[in-house]
């Protein structure tokens, strides 16, 4: 197998090798097809059955191995898509460019952009168990969804009666040793009005309020952190700036489930304003350090030049920004059964305002379908009194736990067995695709696992790669163990 470099010396080389042909394929949420085309030429090579939904959803199929032909079947499941997220100065074209990731210390990193390995190292898992003739397993379905990423789509328009496993193994978490039997579902709150543009004043002067350096990450697994939220930052930034000023653009995140790591505002001043601006952005650039000192180090905010030839009204200005500093962000409630778990959480995860019009997207996550719904209520309230629509869409529900789980009892088993080590048992705030393929298919049993990614959404997303072997070993072992 010919490999990149940086992918050269990596175990086991078939995983890998899988995982390089998804960095050098695009695939962002509703562009999977190239992807999806190219596994599905390579499935046929292998004598391995594929077929496509309507959703665009993709089926492996492969029949048992030799001693195996009466055992279960065991349905493996991953998503396509990844978070397409790069820092402001790289010039990484998502919808063209392959990832190209560095090896560094045991771990394969991605330093300007995301990696995919949420969820691509699980598509290379399972990919790797199609291939592989020398493994032991029942009959297997390898379900390879779309659109996780932008809304769940794809499982949310998976069939009732595509699949015949009713065991599931999702590789969609991102801690090695911990198995995952529960997760959040959630919403997102769409808002957005129509702007009332007005010419920019002859005697204001166009600048750029730039927030950048954030650490950003996933809304759902990093929210309990206080990471800032480069969004409710600026907005707050311009509350405290204390000059008059007009708005001709605030833009925000590029992602629904990404924390916001970079905002920036068009402002008019002055000429009075514009000259005390830069001692005031540095005042207000040390208060924002100092609260958020050892966890987000890395802020900057910064003036830089603009150009405006409209600004937003008067009444547009000042409802959005008041909307914008009280909407809420980050974590709600804590679980009460569940110590240390995020029970309800929101992301303000962007941004949009032009003199013309103005968005931004909420998403709600929560292990309580009814807890979700109360806050995007609560927010679909708040933008009422601004006066600006809002929608709730795309609700998808949690994944409740089962703590009696068969096959959890199995891959314990076995990865006590195989490591002579004890596993968790977690439920992650993040939303899995479990719920949705559960709510479908009543009384699959499902459990997921996955290898050690650290900064999942984010640029600099790096994977463990010695906790992507293991992960093979034990993939391998408990399809061995199922019969």
């Amino acid at each position: 197998m010919n490999l990149p470099a940086q992918f050269s010396s990596l175990l086991p080389q078939h995983v890998w090798g899988h995982f390089a042909t998804l960095c050098a394929i695009p695939r962002a949420s509703k562009k999977e097809a190239r992807l999806r085309d190219h596994i599905r030429q390579w499935a046929s090579t292998q004598g391995i059955l594929a077929a496509v939904d309507e959703a665009g959803n993709l089926l492996l199929t492969k029949a048992a191995s030799s001693g195996y032909e009466a055992a279960p079947g065991v349905v493996l499941q991953a998503h396509l898509d990844m978070v397409c997220q790069k820092n402001a100065a790289s010039e990484h074209d998502f919808s063209c460019d392959a990832i190209r990731p560095v090896l560094r210390d045991g771990w394969l990193v991605a330093e300007e952009t995301t990696l995919g390995a949420d969820n691509g190292i699980g598509v290379a898992l399972m990919l790797a168990a199609l291939e592989d003739r020398t493994l032991a397993h029942g009959p297997l379905e390898v379900l390879l969804t779309v659109d996780e990423e932008a809304g769940m789509g794809g499982a949310r328009g998976l069939a009732a009666d595509w699949l015949q496993g009713r065991r599931m193994l999702n590789l969609d978490t991102e801690a090695w040793g911990e198995f995952y039997l529960g997760c959040a579902g959630g919403m997102d709150v769409n808002v957005g009005s129509v702007g009332h543009p007005m010419p920019a004043p002859a005697d204001m002067y166009p600048c750029c309020l730039v927030l950048e350096g954030l650490r950003g990450g996933h809304s759902g697994v990093d929210i309990h952190e206080g990471r800032g939220n480069a969004i409710k930052l600026l907005v707050r930034v311009l509350q405290m700036l204390g000059l008059p000023f007009e708005l001709s653009v605030l833009n925000g995140g590029t992602a629904r489930n990404a924390l916001p790591r970079e905002a920036m505002a068009v402002l008019m001043l002055s000429a009075t304003a514009l000259q005390a601006l830069p001692t005031r952005v540095a005042q207000i650039e040390a208060i924002l350090r100092t609260e958020l000192a050892g966890v987000d180090d890395g802020l900057q905010l910064r003036v830089a030049s603009a150009d405006a030839e409209q600004v937003l009204s008067a009444v547009d200005r000042e409802k959005w920004l008041k909307l914008l500093h009280a909407a809420p962000h980050g974590v709600w409630r804590m679980s009460s059964r569940l110590p240390g778990v995020v029970e309800t959480s929101n992301n303000l995860g962007m941004v949009s305002l032009t003199p013309v019009a103005g968005e931004c997207n909420f998403m709600v996550r929560s292990l309580a379908d009814s807890a979700a719904e109360a806050l995007a209520d609560e927010i679909v309230s708040l933008c009422a009194l601004a006066g600006v629509d809002a929608e709730i869409a795309g609700a998808y529900p949690g994944w409740l736990p089962n703590p009696s789980s068969p096959l959890l009892q199995r891959c314990q088993a076995v990865f006590a067995r195989e490591f002579s080590a004890a596993s968790s048992v977690r439920v992650i705030h993040a939303g899995l695709e479990c719920g949705i393929i559960g709510a479908r298919y009543p009384g699959m049993d499902i459990v997921s696992f996955g290898p050690t990614i650290r900064g999942a959404h984010a640029p600099g997303e790096a994977v463990e790669v010695a906790s992507v072997a293991r992960c093979w070993k034990l993939l391998t072992a408990i399809l061995a163990d199922l019969r």
